[in-house]
């Protein structure tokens, strides 16, 4: 087992002791009671509304594709969907969900290059499309809580990961000089045509980046979605109970995902975003009980939807390797 996949799993079971932890002491009961409350049709409005995002979400995949290409919407729709899934129901972190919904887009005849440069460009605009989210919330919070302490360390934040997003950029946009040696060093230990396999994916970089228009409709699709999941937060608190604003539900959106970003190895964010709806929903007046309730309810969705797509998408692998070892017999 590799020292991050260790790492991975250890900060899962901390996590999930911290969660279980937290809804203990503000009382398993009263948290139960408020996630019951929504049931099955509340959980169902939930789902329908995250099956609407994982449409947006797949939409601003297939954005980033060159123009070229006719891959069909609907393959980057469910590659999103099994990413989604294995992240936040496989004891993998988020990474390990990206590297899933890879495999979904080759599984279908996408080449590897193109799946991969694609995936790389597509978390590119979804992750500026989330500092926008979050600069939103920071302007909410300074409205909301002036004095808050928070805020500056907020600001901070977002200019690092302006920063981060323009170098990354320029990794992908143009960097094969600097990255071709090294992953000559990395991967040449597993694959001799390191190199080469090093160019073909920046020649697909270069060739996704030669469409400004597309990449920037791709960041403008992810702001949509991202927004929308301010309105899945806010669905949330009002089926148990709460009568919070749209706005500051869309606040605790974005200041939980600033949160969250420090804690991608964590898998399923475990205990983490519970602790963090806890703190955030403070600041805006939510109590510690409605908060959890608000966390599980996320959970009880994300489980309702990622295990049986999970299910689907084995199924679907199960089938291939059949028909390709039924082929390899008739040779």
């Amino acid at each position: 087992m590799s020292g991050l996949r260790r790492l991975s799993i250890v900060l899962g079971i901390a996590g999930l002791a911290l969660a279980t932890s937290l809804i203990a002491w503000f009382g398993a009961g009263t948290v139960w009671h408020e996630v019951v409350s929504v049931g099955p049709l509340g959980l169902a409005t939930v789902c329908a509304w995250q099956m609407l995002l994982f449409a947006a979400l797949g939409f601003g995949w297939f954005m980033v594709t060159p123009p070229g290409e006719r891959w069909p919407v609907g393959l980057f729709v469910w590659a999103r969907m099994v990413r989604d899934g294995a992240s936040n129901c496989l004891p993998f972190s988020q990474v390990g969900g990206i590297v899933f919904g890879i495999r979904v887009a080759i599984q279908h005849g996408m080449p590897w290059s193109l799946a991969a440069a694609s995936t790389a460009a597509d978390v590119t605009a979804e992750f500026i499309a989330q500092i926008a989210l979050i600069a939103a919330g920071g302007i909410i919070l300074a409205d909301h809580a002036p004095q808050s302490p928070y805020t500056e360390p907020l600001v901070i934040g977002v200019v690092i990961a302006m920063v981060a997003v323009g170098a990354f950029i320029w990794l992908q946009r143009g960097a094969a000089g600097v990255l071709t040696p090294l992953s000559r060093r990395i991967l040449g230990m597993w694959h001799l045509d390191a190199e080469a396999r090093m160019n073909q994916l920046q020649a697909e970089m270069t060739r996704i980046y030669g469409n400004p228009a597309r990449v920037a409709a791709s960041v403008v699709i992810h702001c949509v979605s991202w927004f929308g999941t301010g309105v899945a937060s806010w669905i949330a608190f009002r089926l148990v109970g709460s009568g919070i604003r749209l706005l500051d539900a869309l606040a605790i959106e974005a200041l939980l995902h600033a949160v969250l970003a420090s804690a991608v190895l964590v898998p399923g964010y475990a205990g983490v975003q519970e602790a963090a709806y806890v703190g955030i929903g403070a600041l805006f007046g939510q109590s510690a009980d409605v908060a959890l309730g608000v966390s599980l309810l996320r959970r009880a969705r994300d489980l309702a939807l990622g295990i049986p797509i999970l299910l689907i998408w084995q199924a679907s692998e199960l089938r291939q390797h059949r028909a390709s070892a039924a082929r390899e017999r008739a040779r």
